[in-house]
């Protein structure tokens, strides 16, 4: 088993990242070591409950907890405010308490808005991260951001709120389809290009799920090391954390104009990397080369590198300027100097106008 620890000395906060293999098969002894409470609120969608579901509860209820299990429909549909008060009801007929737990067990639609509901229900209750796809285990279950979407924008609403564990089993990655694994690269692929060259290399040398699976747990350690990292320099994104949204400010423009329908967050990202690093490029901010090599290694991993209907590229500027880094006008974008090196740089919104006249696309 390998264990990362993150670390907030100005919150008083750790807490332990266990990466390994069959590790969903212990979830009431390692729950256990974290609390001794009774009650235990498993929040989960309908397709993980489906291949987990019955498993974690029993193995929880063998520790000795009692466990409600609240399902919600699968998708980033069901991060909205829409979905909570059902949630805190549900919460609140089982006498869930402060001292209690709440669970999320599924990818980063499920960990945000129950790291959020867990934020919010009574001021504030404990959870646990039990991610279950690639995009979830190597990003969004480490770090703390919790939140929903709003109509405006993704993320729009929520809290810095940490886990009191993050459980990460690959094995549970064996039921994602190829194109949720593929969406989970995405992530994977961005260490590499703000932080890992050797990473952003490694990656290019696996070319096939099979031969990335073989590889996993290190990929897995590997990004949430660098997280880790990161979050602990600097957990409220006001510097350094702010390279993390490499591909994001983009990405989430993309999912929002679409209604999350047509674009994962993967895929938007996946765009979004290509296109702030080929206009990064024209303004000589970016070494020229980096957006081919980028756009081979996403194309490698199945993997879109820019949008179907080039006419939508315009559309976007009305969603950047939701963006939560747009303050007083100016936004802080991510840019490449090079793959491995990257650099939060403010800038004007006009940074974008080459969106409207396609020159991404070139």
């Amino acid at each position: 088993m390998t264990v990362l620890t993150v670390k907030l000395p100005a919150q008083d906060t750790n807490y332990d990242l266990k990466i390994k293999k069959g590790i969903l098969r212990q979830v009431g002894s390692e729950t256990s070591k974290i609390f001794t409470g009774s009650k235990i609120a498993v929040i989960t969608d309908e397709t993980v409950h489906g291949y987990y579901g019955a498993s974690v509860i029993t193995d929880l209820e063998a520790a000795g907890f009692d466990v409600h299990c609240i399902v919600l429909p699968p998708g980033e549909q069901t991060k909205t405010f829409d979905s909570m008060p059902a949630i805190y009801s549900s919460l609140a007929a089982f006498g869930l308490t402060r001292s209690d737990l709440i669970i999320a067990l599924g990818g980063g639609v499920i960990g945000d808005i129950t790291g959020f509901v867990a934020s919010s229900y009574l001021r504030g209750i404990s959870f646990v991260q039990i991610p279950t796809t690639l995009l979830a285990q190597v990003d969004s279950s480490v770090g703390g951001k919790v939140g929903v979407d709003l109509p405006e924008g993704k993320n729009l609403v929520g809290a810095f709120y940490h886990p009191s564990l993050v459980l990460i089993d690959s094995l549970v990655l064996e039921t994602l389809t190829d194109s949720a694994f593929s969406d989970g690269m995405a992530e994977v692929i961005k260490y590499g290009c703000i932080k890992d060259l050797s990473l952003f290399n490694q990656l290019l040398e696996l070319t096939s799920r099979t031969e990335v699976m073989e590889k996993i747990d290190w990929l897995i350690e590997t990004c949430c090391t660098i997280k880790k990292n990161i979050v602990q320099a600097d957990e409220k994104d006001l510097g350094e954390r702010m390279i993390l949204n490499f591909g994001h400010t983009l990405g989430h423009a993309i999912e929002a104009y679409y209604h999350y329908e047509k674009y994962t967050h993967g895929q938007g990202v996946a765009i979004g990397m290509v296109a702030i690093s080929r206009i990064a490029e024209t303004k000589q901010l970016t070494k020229v080369g980096t957006t081919e090599r980028l756009v081979t290694l996403l194309q490698q991993h199945h993997l879109p590198t820019e949008l179907t209907d080039h006419e939508d590229y315009p559309h976007l500027l009305s969603y950047i300027k939701k963006d939560k880094k747009n303050i007083d006008g100016s936004l802080t974008v991510v840019v490449l100097t090079d793959i491995g090196h990257a650099q939060n740089k403010p800038t004007a919104l006009s940074f974008f106008d080459s969106l409207t006249i396609g020159g991404i696309t070139n």
